[in-house]
């Protein structure tokens, strides 16, 4: 048995596949596997692709000194609607937050408008008097005296869990406190959630939208995380396990479960954080990520090296590319667009006789009818072994045998019939849908944030995001692409380069002239009090970095700008440059600044942040070599459409400088690389595959 220190052990579960990564103590990937993700008991598959990358190293569990998690649990379960029943409570004269909204539709003239599901109907909506101002200041005390009546409407609707938000908790939590403690003596079993702790913000709406998110996934959530911990302390583990948080960084299992809502698309920021750092390492300082799984895709524009942040988005839309019509949750995000387009995304033909590819899944089980596990419609991953695109004997490692029949009997008879064409017309048409689709949202996700995807280089990993980047690519109008090593678990990778890291933004509002700096000082303190203890419960003896942000606006907007600020306490020889600083970041958004215009500061935040793993940068690529295939593979070509030859080649036995002209397929254990034949492939020093249109210059 070989003997290791300072193993690493990432784990990230997804829809369709649970990904494992072990890593050395010198960022070396030692294995990794990809195993079927077990829905009804996720840490079963979990455990399997422990023991799995432990047995193909020859190391046991008690050797692991870092381990991070990441889930789609908590995504599925409020996409699902498998939480508990939750309840709410505001301040009295509240009562219909959810119902008022934004107070505006989301699509005007829609006559048959779909409201977002907002989890407590309005019978689940209750009260209690008490006020607290926007200074903190208490006008009027909580009314204990209805407490009695409180627990009984609890009762009477079976509550598991309840969403405190009252008025102005976050600049004056006292009265959220006391009827935490007032309900959990009368109510044991009652999951409390407070709105100050989980999302402590000015916009009422807002703030309780994510405390009940909150409350409805943590029961289940911390029963997960329960059974996670003890079926890995069970098989020998005796380190800490540390969260993947949606904001990029890592929290403890304690904080996890009492704040799930930050574990939200935690999967995906793990890809996001791996593709900064393969970015930093070729020095692509304008990228497109792109990752896609067995169930969605998902794509971040990363700048200099950082993915694109944001402090809201929304949850199970009711009109998928509208803004406002789903459940919006307020924490700090790494910003994406996911879109239900993955290899395991169904196709079907609609009425008017058009093909349409997802959102819905196959999933793990029953899984795509090349699986061969019970599935019965066609999906993406079928039509791509149709096409000569996968290996049958390679697919998963060569642990999951693939039914090449039964991918063309589905298609046969789910889309080809119906339309009058051949399997392999279906599924060259599903291929183009599921690739215009993601191509689309790119293109949407950019023009929404300002930016052009002509300039960018994609960096494109997940079990089959390698096999469409440069059919995405080519309709996004995208010249290089970049596949890292190891694409086919490529957020787990994104896991272990994560800092540990705890982020809070709180609101206290100010003028810039009126800011009373000492306040702010003593109102920061606390705050990084909190943030550190966090860091220090999962890094303990790191050193911590601080960073403090204020977000600005002129008088009267709606919303704010984000702005650096100095580590030490605030100045009033700061605030000239402060001002500069708004000006110059208002100008690039908006192309002027409002001369004479009062500047204000609704909210302020501060992130405690370990240092991340230094990755190597990358060397002199040698002279390319071309290579030629020994062997070939017919497929059906994505630029002409007809039969083609492309040439096979194995990833691993592929060398700095090999060059490798189109058509072709790079072969390795979790995934395929298509190099279309309007392509080129090249292997650069650190082992990436730049693929290229041969006019645009090589890396």
């Amino acid at each position: 048995m070989t003997s290791h220190s300072g193993l690493r052990l990432a784990i990230d579960i997804g829809g369709t596949f649970t990904d494992t990564v072990l890593m050395g103590p010198d960022t070396q990937i030692l294995a990794s596997t990809k195993t079927p993700t077990t829905a009804q008991a996720p840490a079963q598959a979990a455990v399997q692709g422990a023991q799995q990358v432990l047995a193909d190293t020859g190391t046991r569990m008690t050797e692991i000194t870092g381990f991070i998690h990441g889930t789609t649990l908590a995504t599925n379960a409020l996409i699902e609607r498998r939480g508990a029943r939750v309840a709410s409570i505001t301040t009295a004269g509240f009562r219909d937050i959810l119902e008022i909204a934004y107070e505006r539709r989301y699509s005007q003239y829609a006559i048959n408008l779909e409201k977002p599901d907002l989890i407590v109907p309005r019978a689940h909506a209750f009260t209690i008097g008490g006020r607290m101002d926007a200074q903190g200041r208490e006008r009027a005390p909580l009314a204990t005296k209805d407490i009695a009546g409180l627990v009984a409407q609890l009762r009477d609707v079976r509550a598991e869990a309840v969403a405190i938000c009252l008025m102005h908790s976050y600049a004056n939590p006292t009265h959220e406190q006391q009827l935490r403690d007032l309900l959990a003596a009368a109510l044991p079993d009652l999951v409390i959630s407070l709105s100050h702790e989980v999302s402590p913000e000015a916009r009422e709406f807002d703030r309780l939208c994510t405390t009940i998110a909150n409350a409805y996934i943590r029961p289940l959530m911390a029963r997960y995380l329960v059974d996670f911990q003890g079926r890995f302390q069970g098989e020998g583990l005796t380190c800490p396990i540390l969260m993947m948080t949606a904001g990029g960084g890592m929290t403890t299992l304690e904080t996890a479960a009492r704040l799930p809502i930050r574990l939200v698309e935690s999967g995906p920021a793990g890809g996001a954080i791996l593709a900064a750092r393969i970015a930093q390492s070729v020095a692509a300082k304008q990228v497109l990520s792109f990752d896609m799984g067995g169930t969605t895709a998902k794509l971040c524009l990363i700048d200099t090296y950082r993915p694109q942040t944001a402090r809201k988005f929304e949850i199970n839309r009711a009109a998928r590319f509208i803004k406002g019509s789903g459940m919006p949750v307020r924490i700090p995000v790494i910003e994406m667009i996911e879109i239900g387009a993955g290899g395991g995304s169904i196709a079907s033909v609609d009425r008017l006789g058009r093909i349409q590819v997802g959102p819905q899944s196959a999933g793990a089980d029953p899984g795509p009818a090349a699986f061969g596990r019970g599935g019965q419609r066609p999906t993406v991953t079928d039509a791509d072994v149709v096409q000569g695109l996968i290996a049958p004997d390679r697919f998963a490692e060569g642990r999951l045998a693939i039914e090449s029949d039964a991918a063309r009997g589905a298609l046969k008879r789910d889309v080809g019939a119906p339309l009058g064409i051949t399997e392999g017309e279906g599924a060259q048409a599903i291929s183009e849908i599921v690739d215009e689709n993601m191509a689309s949202a790119a293109r949407m996700h950019a023009v929404e944030s300002g930016k052009d995807l002509s300039a960018r280089v994609m960096i494109a990993f997940g079990g089959n995001g390698p096999l469409h980047a440069t059919r995405v690519a080519r309709r996004a109008q995208v010249a290089q692409i970049v596949i890292p090593p190891d694409p086919g678990v490529g957020s787990a990778v994104g896991f272990l380069y994560a800092p540990v890291s705890f982020e809070i933004i709180r609101s206290r509002y100010s003028t810039l002239e009126g800011l009373d700096l000492a306040g702010l000082t003593t109102f920061f303190a606390g705050m990084q009090e909190e943030a550190e203890a966090v860091v220090r419960a999962g890094a303990p003896g790191q050193n911590i970095l601080i960073r403090k942000v204020a977000f600005m606006r002129y008088h009267g907007q709606g919303h704010e700008i984000e702005i650096d600020l100095p580590t030490t306490p605030l100045r009033a020889a700061d605030l000239p440059g402060l001002k500069r600083a708004f000006e110059v970041e208002y100008a690039r958004q908006f192309s002027r600044v409002v001369p004479g215009m009062q500047i204000e500061v609704l909210n302020w935040a501060l992130s405690a942040t370990t240092q991340a793993p230094q990755g190597a940068t990358a060397g002199q690529t040698p002279q390319a070599t071309p290579l030629t295939p020994s062997r070939f593979s017919e497929i059906t070509c994505d630029v002409t459409g007809g039969p083609r030859h492309a040439g096979v080649f194995e990833r691993a036995d592929l060398a700095p400088g090999d060059q490798i002209i189109g058509p072709a397929l790079i072969v390795e254990p979790q995934t395929t690389t298509l190099v279309s034949a309007d392509f080129a492939a090249r292997i650069d020093s650190q082992d990436n595959i730049w693929l290229t249109r041969p006019q645009e210059a090589t890396p």
